[in-house]
């Protein structure tokens, strides 16, 4: 089956079911990140299966296809993926409507993947945010309000990431251990001070551009072909958006199809305590 055709019937599955160039849609306002998930989107074809089918459907036929290993880290330097091995990131959510398609999706393929909350979208959808964690993915922060780090100051831009981490964790009651810098937009000082703390960055290696406007199709398909260029590596989407939710059965299908499988992360040692970040660099 050719990949057009394992999207066309992952799309018809979507019932089921950014952060480079973006910095006009977060304004601090849960209002503004939700219209802009509404955005220019596909509506869903009528002729989707009911959500319970599609999951009995995806179920037996995809028992666990995907699931990779599962790594330990404790560090960005800990994820070393082998050749066709990949990690599945989503960041800014939650979204209600859309987070909860994607879980359903991998859960129905049975694999993991780590989501970079932005803190005031965990403390507004608190259930949504806990319901990530009850499912068994890892859990990040992506600071309070998707600020970009690199044009604060030092201090501001850690008091903006210890926000967003707190209410991540306080969202989820578990421990946020992952970062992901909004934009991708660091600094070197930023990123020693953070690594020396114990926290995770997560870089990318695969930019889905799923805030682009375009179908579901099209996000799939760039996706797939910026991955088989490197052959590995860590894969950001966003859960904000329906067309992340609508591509990604058939996104995973494809991976399936083409030998891959996704790694599982899991944080592996305790962390300095607060007080002690701002001294490090």
């Amino acid at each position: 089956m050719s990949f057009r055709s394992l999207l066309a019937a992952g799309l018809c599955l979507a019932a089921l079911s950014g952060c480079a160039n973006r910095q006009a849609i977060h304004t601090g306002s849960v209002k503004t990140a939700y219209a802009y998930g509404m955005e220019g989107e596909q509506p869903l074809a009528a002729s989707a299966p009911a959500k319970e089918d599609t999951v009995a459907w995806m179920r037996t036929v995809h028992p666990n296809a995907l699931a990779g290993r599962m790594l330990a880290v404790g560090s960005l330097h800990d994820i070393r993926l082998r050749e066709r091995e990949v990690v599945l990131t989503f960041d800014d959510g939650p979204m209600p409507g859309k987070t909860e398609k994607v879980l359903d999706t991998l859960d129905a393929f049975g694999v993991k993947a780590t989501f970079l909350m932005v803190g005031q979208m965990a403390e507004t959808y608190p259930s949504i945010a806990r319901s990530v964690v009850a499912r068994g993915h890892s859990i990040g922060s992506h600071t309070y309000r998707h600020r970009n780090l690199a044009s604060m100051s030092f201090d501001s831009a850690l008091s903006e990431i210890q926000r967003g981490e707190k209410a991540v964790q306080k969202a989820t009651a578990t421990d946020a251990a992952f970062f992901r810098f909004p934009y991708l937009s660091d600094t070197r000082r930023l990123r020693s001070a953070l690594t020396a703390r114990g926290e995770v960055i997560m870089d990318v290696d695969v930019d889905s551009k799923d805030y682009f406007k375009d179908g579901p199709a099209k996000v799939a398909e760039r996706t797939m072909a910026a991955l088989n260029r490197r052959g590995r590596g860590i894969i950001l989407m966003h859960d904000i958006h329906k067309r992340t939710a609508t591509m990604l059965p058939a996104m995973l299908n494809e991976l399936k199809a083409q030998g891959y499988k996704v790694v599982a992360l899991r944080y592996k040692r305790s962390r300095m305590p607060e007080q002690m970040i701002a001294s490090a660099e």
